[in-house]
């Protein structure tokens, strides 16, 4: 699969990104770590994931994957949790998702943007992903009134000089993005922004910025399309992120070998 350096940054990472937020979907380890490795051996050199993604299971999946792949890259996030922690057994996450699609609660994500909660957080992810940095920190869908925006500069640059974290940046909607920006333009050193090919929301925060990392663009379709056809969504996503890469994500393996001439022909 084609690589891309991301604007901004010299992060080398694959035009397609593979997208961990329904792996836990894939029952059982064994068949969540062979659709991963089916991705690297697909091509694919860059993985987001979150320790809300399964409840701390999707990083813990990946840990494997990242050490027999020491060139592979990851972006986790920080700032949304799990509803009970990160250190649920499997059949507990399952009940509560279940359960979850009654009772909200019981699978909601918890927000909490305080930088004790974070230093916590960059410790357990580093420990689940089993490796000593992480090559992108991104705030996992912030609000301006939830952030002290100068000491969380301060911390993620800390992270950076101690060499923790490679990148930092946002993840989230374009319109909560750009009142953070404005206040902390610092906070965007890398900006992985929620996008469509109809509305294209990731301009109003973009400004004259290059696209860095964009998603949601097969799922906007989704909704706003009577016939989809995903290959033809994914080609014009990257069209229209010619600078950066595009996250996908799929749960069965025969779908991972359509990726890579997708992102061939979009160059």
């Amino acid at each position: 699969m084609r690589s891309i350096t991301l604007p901004q940054t010299d992060l080398s990472v694959s035009r397609f990104v593979f997208g961990t937020s329904g792996l836990f979907n894939v029952r059982g380890r064994e068949n969540r770590e062979a659709l991963l490795e089916e991705a690297v051996a697909q091509g694919f050199s860059h993985f987001d994931t979150a320790p809300y993604y399964g409840f701390g299971h999707a990083e813990r999946d990946l840990a494997p994957i990242l050490a027999q792949h020491p060139d592979v890259t990851v972006a986790t996030k920080v700032g949304l949790y799990s509803p009970g922690g990160e250190a649920q057994p499997a059949w507990q996450v399952f009940a509560r998702k279940a359960v979850g699609r009654a009772a909200k609660s019981m699978s909601k994500p918890e927000l909490d943007f305080s930088l004790d909660r974070a230093q916590q957080s960059l410790v357990g992810s580093l420990r689940r992903l089993g490796r000593e940095r992480i090559d992108l920190y991104l705030l996992h869908e912030p609000e301006l009134a939830l952030i002290a925006t100068e000491e969380w500069l301060r911390w993620l640059e800390d992270c950076r000089t101690s060499g923790k974290v490679r990148y930092f940046g946002m993840a989230g909607l374009p319109e909560s993005t750009v009142p953070i920006l404005a206040a902390e333009p610092g906070l965007g050193m890398v900006l992985q922004l929620a996008d469509s090919l109809d509305r294209q929301e990731a301009d109003h925060a973009l400004g004259e910025r290059a696209m860095q990392v964009t998603y949601g663009y097969v799922s906007a379709a989704m909704q706003r399309a009577r016939a989809l056809n995903v290959p033809g969504v994914l080609a014009k996503a990257l069209e229209r992120n010619r600078t950066g890469a595009v996250i996908v994500s799929t749960t069965r393996r025969e779908r991972l070998a359509q990726y890579a001439p997708i992102a061939g022909a979009a160059g």
